[in-house]
């Protein structure tokens, strides 16, 4: 209950919230100790980690296994990248995040986009609702930061689409809002001046700067699994180094 408050009162403050996306509990910890405040995990890299594609590839409990020796190794909250809940039917979304909060879990990503064929498409607007609706009415305290896929899946009207999406998803008791690739400021200012929700982007290059974002009232930024993704790059160099010549890498 208490880092449920204070993942909320992170949301409130002046400057915007840098979540550290983190993948199992070694990373959790690094990124404890390197500062952040709070953490996320990203459903991709958690994915990619356990030998699977990310779009709910993995099940339920595995991501229980990997999320539950995360919040064991860090003393910061922690919210968790859980897709659109691994299920089409809200009582079942439900008590997979009850599942959640009864391992420490103070926060949820909810997307209303789904993976099919390899390509995420728009999913629909009443059943993101219900599925909202369904984790309130069993878990009051969890943050449901409800991710509106319009920008990723290219809608035509990304920004009026996204903005009528979180007047839903707000009212069926979602905290805070997450658009992925909501990059202008022009965009990120009409947004804003839509909603009280607070605003969550997706670090990317054409992201205005952190102090351009804070002017503009953005209060949390992440990462996902650009990290992960980075790493792994370094990984991938360091192996094919050392099969050519073993030796460990300076």
């Amino acid at each position: 209950m208490m880092k449920y408050t204070l993942f909320k009162k992170l949301h409130q403050q002046p400057d915007l919230l840098v979540l550290g996306n983190v993948w199992d509990a070694h990373s959790a910890k690094i990124a404890q100790e390197a500062g952040f405040k709070a953490l996320g995990t990203s459903s991709h890299a958690i994915a990619n980690a356990m030998g699977y594609e990310d779009g709910e590839q993995i099940s339920v409990d595995e991501i229980l296994f990997v999320v539950e020796r995360i919040v064991k190794a860090v003393d910061i909250p922690v919210s968790v990248d859980f897709e659109s809940g691994y299920s089409d039917k809200p009582e079942e979304v439900a008590k997979n995040v009850k599942k959640l909060v009864g391992l420490g879990v103070v926060g949820i990503n909810l997307e209303d986009g789904q993976v099919e064929n390899g390509k995420r498409v728009l999913g629909d607007m009443n059943l993101h609702k219900q599925k909202i609706e369904a984790i309130k009415a069993e878990e009051k305290n969890i943050f449901i930061n409800a991710r509106v896929d319009s920008y990723t899946t290219k809608h035509i009207s990304a920004l009026t689409e996204s903005i009528t999406r979180t007047k839903a998803y707000a009212k069926a008791g979602a905290e805070g809002i997450f658009v992925p690739l909501i990059e202008s400021e022009e965009d990120i200012k009409a947004f804003l001046d839509a909603t009280s929700l607070p605003l969550n982007v997706f670090l990317t290059p054409n992201l205005p700067s952190v102090q351009q974002l804070n002017k503009l009232g953005v209060k949390r930024l992440s990462h996902g699994a650009k990290m992960y993704e980075w790493l792994i790059k370094q990984n991938t160099k360091a192996f094919e180094d050392f099969i050519k010549k073993p030796q460990l890498p300076k």
